[in-house]
């Protein structure tokens, strides 16, 4: 059978092709196949394409050629075929994907919840990645919900830890925390969770820093306690003890925060590349250090902490709580609006848009390879 993959050139984000090819109709012992149903493609993605030599994304799926890589996506896949006990064709699961018709996994420590990928290739990294979730399994699953789990609940399992880690810190003895990138999924789910968990953070300012063509969707969330333009920036006050979060990765935005604040910067937060083009380097800047974070390592920490239960608990509440909004009620737009498209081409139209980041904020675009 032949599967269909999409792929860039992994030192050009703006060379991309789709492809085929043949892999055997039976699955090989301890394997299963699985049909990707349907991805989200965020600007969330092309961070992973941005960082994938620096945090390993191009490691999990990789492309028949060195040079090109494969952009992993979250969504839903169906198994086709297995030779692996304990999962059985038509099962659907949740996941981590290939930008690909389909996927083939080595499932290990298989539950009825789901089965973690045990591919040699992927042993050495991380469990959070290669888990995946048996629909049938999950007491709140629902069809209906699929889009939204898609194109947030991974972003939102980010914004959440995000919160977490600066309360987890005091928030560097600061009272301010500046994000970048405003408009994007996963800066609006970390600015809901810094308005809204019930922690007793009196006193807690957050701004959003976005560009004026977003500026109106911004302030309509209602999640941020300032709106500024990236041009006003300058407007903030210099002495303010402030915290950065930095969704969009530029490296002129990133030093003229830096710039600005100076000695009262507290600590500065690398988190996404939505502005890829300009991420440029890290050192030289007045200030603290800006320090890359990664989502699992506060994982381990609160799983040591509380029990990794207890977080999956506090993770579901909130996202129960964001879901209001996102969805839209009486009298308010929803948040976010799903968009499905087939085939590569609607891939590669959606992909090339979030690189040139003309994707209205209110969109999510929901996407298959697979025919």
């Amino acid at each position: 059978m032949r599967i269909t993959e999409f792929m860039v050139l992994r030192n050009d984000l703006k060379t991309v092709r789709s492809a085929a090819r043949d892999v055997p109709d039976a699955c090989a012992r301890g394997t299963v196949r699985l049909r990707v149903d349907r991805f989200a493609l965020t600007s969330n993605n092309i961070t992973y394409g941005a960082f994938g030599e620096a945090m390993h994304y191009w490691d999990f799926f990789p492309a028949p050629e060195a040079a090109w890589g494969i952009i992993p996506v979250w969504g839903f896949a169906e198994v086709e075929a297995s030779a692996c006990e304990g999962v059985v064709a038509g099962e659907r699961f949740y996941g981590y994907w290939p930008m690909a018709s389909h996927a083939i996994l080595t499932p290990d420590r298989v539950t009825k919840t789901g089965f973690a990928d045990c591919a040699p290739h992927r042993r050495a990294l991380h469990e959070v990645y290669n888990r995946y979730q048996r629909c049938a399994g999950d007491p709140d699953y629902l069809v209906a919900d699929e889009p939204h789990i898609m194109l947030l609940r991974p972003l939102f399992a980010t914004s959440f830890l995000i919160d977490d880690f600066l309360a987890d810190n005091d928030f560097f003895g600061a009272r301010t925390v500046v994000l970048s990138s405003a408009s994007s999924k996963t800066a609006m789910g970390t600015a809901f969770c810094l308005s809204h968990h019930a922690r007793g953070r009196p006193g807690i300012e957050v701004i959003g820093l976005t560009s004026v063509a977003n500026r109106a969707f911004v302030e309509r969330l209602g999640v941020y306690d300032r709106v500024i333009d990236y041009e006003a920036l300058a407007t903030l006050p210099e002495e303010t003890a402030a915290v950065y979060v930095d969704m969009s990765g530029s490296a002129r935005v990133r030093a003229a925060l830096h710039e600005h604040f100076g000695y009262h910067l507290k600590y500065s937060c690398a988190v996404g590349g939505t502005h890829w083009e300009s991420l440029g380097t890290a050192g030289g800047l007045p200030g603290p250090r800006p320090v890359l974070f990664f989502a699992p390592a506060q994982i381990k920490k609160r799983n040591a902490d509380w029990g990794a239960a207890e977080l999956q608990a506090r993770i579901g509440a909130a996202w129960k709580a964001f879901m209001l909004p996102v969805r839209g009620t009486a009298g308010h737009a929803p948040w976010v609006r799903a968009i499905e498209a087939a085939g590569p081409a609607a891939v590669e139209k959606v992909y090339r848009d979030l690189l040139a980041g003309s994707v209205p904020p209110d969109e999510g675009h929901i996407l298959t390879l697979a025919a």
